[in-house]
């Protein structure tokens, strides 16, 4: 077996790029509408999320998160790459693992990491509604630079229409630590 390619450890967890074996764990979060609410794409078939983790395999944004514990990937962490030193961070964990301080961990080590690196801004993009996700980003320190009003549509309605969505803006520099 191939040896994982891990570009951090935590306390507990692995954080790594993604792996063929990885399909059933990414299909168990990306297929859950409840995951997903907040995401650009709808839940996914197994097909469609086999030909998502062959992107996520060949991309270096996509982080993928598992618990030293069980050896299951629970989730991920997007790093964007950006101009002018910066990045754009998200996460999507399994609705299981939600609430055990899995997302904080890992984009916590994933921060640090980018910081030390050289990256001087990272930023998130984040649905007002999503309360979960921009409560996290203020327990990592980020802090809302604006709150973009209808700026965004995933989807149409039945006649058409577009379903235009708010936006926050979240960043943190590496000054701020």
């Amino acid at each position: 077996m191939e040896k994982k390619r891990i570009i951090a450890e935590t306390e507990r967890l692995i954080l790594r790029r993604y792996e063929e074996e990885d399909l059933q764990d990414l299909f168990a979060y990306v297929s859950d509408g409840e995951v997903v609410k907040y995401e650009p794409y709808r839940p996914m078939t197994l097909e469609e999320t086999k030909d998502n983790l062959a992107w996520r395999i060949g991309t270096e944004e996509m982080v993928a998160v598992e618990r030293k514990d069980s050896h299951k990937m629970i989730g991920n962490v997007y790093l964007g790459k950006r101009e002018f030193e910066a990045l754009e961070i998200g996460f999507v964990f399994n609705r299981h693992d939600w609430g055990h301080g899995y997302a904080a961990e890992s984009c916590r080590a994933l921060i640090q990491r980018a910081f030390s690196n050289g990256i001087h801004r990272i930023y998130a993009e984040c649905d007002p509604l999503n309360e979960n996700s921009w409560r996290l980003l203020e327990a990592l320190g980020f802090r809302r630079e604006a709150h973009l009003r209808k700026n965004v549509y995933f989807w149409r309605d039945e006649s058409g229409e577009p379903i235009w969505k708010d936006t926050y803006i979240y960043a943190k520099l590496s000054t701020d630590e």
